[in-house]
C-alpha cells in the first residue's frame, strides 16, 4: 500500500500546483477583462485576441480546476443519501462511484476529445476572428484536463482504500455548502 500512497501523494501535489496556477488565472482573467474594457472605452481600440485569451483562461480554469476541486473534496454531490450514511459507507460510496463512473467517463472523454485536438494541431488551426489566437493549444486542454481528473480519481480511490483498511485517516467529510 505504501507505493500506492506515494503515487497518490505525487498526484495530489501535482494537482495542488495546478490549483495554485488556476487561482492565479482567476486574477489574471479579471485583470485582462478590466484592461480590455478600459482600453476599448478610453481609446476605442479592441482586439479579439484579448477576448479569446479570456476564454482560454476560463477553459484552463474549468478543465484543470476540476481535478483541484476534486482533490479538495469540494465538488458537487448528490447528497440525498450521502449525509445519512456512516463515514465508512461514505468512503465506500466515494471509492465505488469514482471507480465505476468518474474514471471511466473521464478516460472516455479524453479519448474522444483527442481527435478534436489532434486535427486542430495537424492543420495549425487559428481563430477565424481578426487578431485571434492559435486554437490547437487550447483544444489540448480538453483531453489533458480529463486525464488530470481521472488521475485525481485514482488518487482518491487509493486514499479511500487505504482508509478503509486502516492504513491512513483521511478527512473526507463532506459539508453541505451554506446557501
Amino acid at each position: 500500500m505504501r507505493p500506492l500512497l506515494a503515487l497518490s501523494t505525487a498526484i495530489d501535489q501535482l494537482n495542488e500546483k495546478i490549483g495554485y496556477v488556476c487561482n492565479l488565472l482567476v486574477l489574471l482573467a479579471c485583470l485582462v477583462s478590466a484592461a480590455n474594457a478600459m482600453i476599448r472605452y478610453a481609446f476605442s481600440y479592441s482586439s479579439n485576441g484579448w477576448l479569446e485569451l479570456q476564454w482560454y483562461m476560463f477553459a484552463l480554469l474549468v478543465m484543470f480546476g476540476a481535478s483541484y476541486t476534486f482533490k479538495r473534496n469540494e465538488h458537487v454531490r448528490v447528497e440525498i443519501f450521502y449525509l445519512m450514511i456512516s463515514e465508512r459507507a461514505q468512503l465506500w460510496l466515494d471509492m465505488l462511484g469514482t471507480l465505476i463512473f468518474l474514471i471511466p467517463a473521464c478516460l472516455l472523454l479524453a479519448y474522444l476529445s483527442w481527435p478534436f485536438f489532434y486535427q486542430a494541431y495537424e492543420v495549425g488551426e487559428i481563430s477565424s476572428n481578426a487578431g485571434g489566437l492559435v486554437r490547437w493549444p487550447i483544444k489540448f486542454v480538453i483531453p489533458s484536463g480529463f486525464v488530470m481528473l481521472a488521475l485525481q480519481g485514482v488518487s482518491e480511490v487509493i486514499k479511500r482504500a487505504a482508509a478503509l483498511q486502516g492504513y491512513v485517516t483521511i478527512d473526507a467529510k463532506y459539508e453541505r455548502p451554506t446557501q
